[in-house]
């Protein structure tokens, strides 16, 4: 079976595990922020954090944000559930914007009229979580513009998206937003194992970030607020609730590793695209576009086919040994979110796209003749 996504392990990378395994730290040491360092340099952001997750990643920013009981989160139902889940967590309620028909983004005109509907309802969102789905940017400078007039903090969603631009600016510089969450899945782009950043530019958002992904304690005696003389080297507060969200210098070492290869990963994504997108032309299918304004990750090579075949072509392509997949089940529609009165027909294009999306295998190390078996086999089929 050809996976749909998997990792790329280098000897270099078995190196820098072992090496770390070998050394004082496995856990809270130097490796940590090394990484931290070298993903905020490579993107172009003032600060990173790392996590355990970009799920927990999501969690700590609506935290840091102030997101709680009584606020609103927002965000596209294409998408993995925790881009929603996150808004739960803090105890707020959570609605969703429809995506873009071409790009299967969020798309911008709807998250306009929505906000000018909600603004004279009085039940404007806190937080807005757009998606980068598969690796392609969202319209960030329009939903940015949107930020300031309507008063919500932007959190991308990036976890498809290390390694992409928008206008020649870096997915995770923040430019356009409060927080940028990666993920170091797997079977995304770089890998830590499992593993997540949050990058900012605003320095106290980033040490409340800090904060709560390490329980709320601080070891910091500029910040301690109790005035009794604490002695030295053993005191600490809690100052906050906060959780162990941390990264381990182990899972650190192997993101560094992998991130040296970070360009020739997308560049290589790119390219099987673009043999995807050739090969497939004349085929009875929606391919992905890419805005001319962006340069995708590439994280997934999703297509469209006519959703009454949909069930067909999936079986038919994983007993040719396809491992194809679905991205995604729209978010609304899970049993929970059914629970909170979502139906069908609320979002009639993300729906239309959960129903239709056929995920074919890509990653790094995937051969042109095991690409070109993929082809032959969709072709075949349809």
């Amino acid at each position: 079976m050809i996976p749909y996504g998997r990792q790329d392990i280098t000897q270099q990378d078995i190196d820098a595990v072992v090496a770390t395994l070998r050394s004082d730290y496995l856990t809270q040491g130097p490796a940590v922020a090394r990484f931290e360092g070298a993903v905020a340099e490579r993107v172009s952001a003032g600060h990173g954090v790392a996590v355990s997750s970009a799920t927990s990643a999501l969690h700590v920013a609506c935290l840091a944000l102030g997101l709680g009981p009584g606020d609103r989160l927002w965000t596209v139902p294409n998408t993995f559930v925790a881009s929603a889940n996150c808004g739960r967590y803090c105890g707020a309620d959570v609605d969703f914007v429809d995506i873009d028909p071409v790009t299967w983004n969020m798309d911008v005109e709807k998250l306009r009229e929505k906000l000018a509907h909600a603004r004279r309802g009085n039940v404007l969102p806190s937080v807005v979580i757009p998606v980068h789905f598969a690796g392609q940017p969202t319209e960030q400078e329009t939903i940015w513009e949107l930020a300031q007039e309507y008063g919500f903090h932007v959190v991308e969603d990036a976890s498809h998206a290390i390694g992409a631009s928008r206008n020649g600016e870096s997915v995770g510089s923040c430019r356009w937003s409060s927080v940028t969450v990666f993920s170091f899945h797997p079977v995304k782009i770089i890998t830590t194992a499992e593993g997540g950043m949050l990058m900012t530019n605003d320095d106290a958002l980033a040490d409340r970030m800090r904060s709560l992904r390490s329980h709320g304690i601080t070891r910091d005696p500029a910040r301690w607020t109790d005035a009794a003389d604490p002695g030295d080297g053993w005191y600490y507060e809690q100052q906050t609730l906060g959780y162990n969200y941390r990264l381990t210098d182990v899972q650190a070492a192997l993101g560094l590793s992998q991130l040296a290869r970070l360009d020739t990963y997308v560049d290589g994504r790119n390219r099987l695209a673009a043999r995807y997108d050739a090969a497939l032309a004349d085929l009875p299918l929606q391919l992905p576009r890419v805005s001319a304004a962006n340069r995708s990750a590439f994280h997934l090579y999703v297509v469209r086919v006519a959703a009454e075949r949909r069930r067909a072509i999936y079986d038919a392509l994983r007993q040719r040994g396809v491992g194809v997949n679905v991205h995604y089940l729209p978010v609304h529609l899970q049993p929970y979110y059914r629970e909170l009165g979502f139906t069908e027909g609320d979002f009639p294009e993300a729906e239309a796209h959960g129903t239709s999306a056929i995920t074919l295998p890509l990653y790094p190390a995937m051969s042109d003749e095991c690409q070109d078996e993929v082809i032959a086999a969709v072709r075949a089929v349809l």
